[in-house]
């Protein structure tokens, strides 16, 4: 095996490792920002939708998302022993590396579900959608982006999972805070909403940093080898994740007359989620504004869904993911450009008229109905058949004892 071949091995399983960290970052975000009383359950979730989806993907999520395409909807080949394709990938790394490169990616999005539906789901039906979102849901449109399928043919672009990761997690959320209904005590009866803060914001704060470090990894290490260009690739993200968090800052300012934490820090996530699809074919300025507009789109967002629809997410994880993966991907019809990663893709505003535009709506719009469609069925039939939604006295009193029988804080008294 040649050196070159060896560093990019090396370089793409410290990606890995660092992607499959934020595990981490989402379960100590998502337990800051909820109540102590379900603080076990957020963790108990975070854990096993990793465990879970981890063998659900390397048994058939893989072979659909990457095996001999057919009629670019599905892969059909490299079930069971997914390191028997004959991927491109697999010549340039190694099939091990590749794999759990993947493996890692299909967690993310997994995970991105529980935040949204936090505080009053069922811990088995949690462990069921997990399973099948990992399995089917998120293989299937990851196999028209990146698989070889349809979008791909088409020229459609997300570098690092706007659309494929993030948009397919953030949808299905939506899907699941929507068949759940709003948490006990969110919304009053002339339609009001009141604020449920989490029990421990530096928590929370610790793991969107965590999640901004993990980010290096998730975006650069797309590059699949060790390239000079992975700098731009990482400035790029950067660049547009302090943008929107300084926007973000400054809107709630305004807004509410005080710069708010929470809503910062989701600021901060929104436009890493936005600079994911488009990181290698935008500029740097232009990830700035790519930033500069997810700051605006998570405040009002997140103020839409709660205020308007009544749409109970306590994390904020269907504005970060849903609407800024959306955006995101959008982006990159408008300000691709030439960069020293590649000058093949132009966008709108770089004169490349509207053609690579129309392929990012179309390849948007067919993710959001794929995920939109298949996870609401989902979330319905778990509801009508095993239960969705813990008891009213489950939630009451904390899924930590009502699920799990145990308390993350048992010398205090939580709420």
């Amino acid at each position: 095996m040649d050196t070159i071949r060896l560093i990019n091995i090396v370089w793409v399983f410290v990606a890995s490792c660092l992607v499959m960290f934020m595990q981490a970052g989402f379960a100590i975000l998502e337990t800051g920002f909820t109540r102590s009383k379900n603080a076990n359950n957020v963790l108990m979730k975070n854990l096993m939708d990793f465990c879970i989806g981890s063998i659900a993907f390397f048994v058939l999520g893989f072979g659909l998302m990457f095996g001999n395409d057919a009629g670019g909807i599905i892969g059909t080949s490299g079930f069971i022993n997914p390191t028997g394709l004959n991927l491109q990938a697999f010549k340039d790394l190694s099939p091990t590396v590749y794999l759990f490169f993947q493996t890692v990616f299909c967690a993310t999005a997994a995970t991105i579900v529980s935040g949204a539906m936090a505080e009053r789901t069922k811990f088995k039906a949690y462990l069921l959608y997990t399973l099948i979102i990992s399995l089917c849901i998120y293989p299937v449109s990851g196999h028209w982006i990146w698989g070889g399928g349809w979008l791909a043919k088409l020229g459609f672009v997300d570098y690092a999972g706007s659309a494929a990761v993030h948009t397919v997690g953030g949808v299905a959320a939506l899907m699941g805070a929507i068949a759940l209904g709003p948490r006990i005590g969110k919304y009053n009866k002339d339609g009001s909403s009141n604020a449920i803060p989490g029990h421990n914001i530096p928590l929370g704060a610790l793991g969107v940093f965590v999640l901004w470090f993990c980010w290096f990894g998730f975006n650069p290490g797309s590059s699949l080898e060790a390239a000079t260009y992975v700098g731009h690739t990482a400035l790029t993200t950067n660049l547009a994740a302090c943008t929107a968090t300084i926007v973000t800052m400054f809107v709630t300012w305004y807004r509410y007359g005080k710069p708010d934490i929470s809503m910062t820090l989701n600021g901060t996530l929104a436009g890493l989620v936005a600079i994911t699809a488009g990181c290698h074919v935008i500029d740097y300025y232009g990830s700035i504004i790519v930033g500069a507009v997810s700051g605006v789109l998570v405040v009002f967002g997140i103020e839409l869904l709660d205020k308007k629809f009544h749409i109970d997410d306590p994390v904020g994880a269907v504005g970060v993911h849903c609407l800024n993966g959306i955006w995101g991907t959008i982006a990159v019809g408008l300000f691709a450009t030439k960069t020293p990663v590649t000058s093949a893709v132009t966008g709108l505003f770089y004169g490349g008229g509207f053609k690579q535009l129309g392929i990012q709506l179309l390849g948007i719009t067919a993710v959001v109905l794929w995920v939109g469609i298949t996870s609401f069925i989902m979330f319905k039939v778990i509801a009508k058949t095993m239960g969705l939604r813990a008891s009213a006295q489950e939630e009451l009193g904390g899924l930590d004892i009502g699920e799990h029988g145990s308390q993350a804080y048992p010398e205090f008294i939580t709420k």
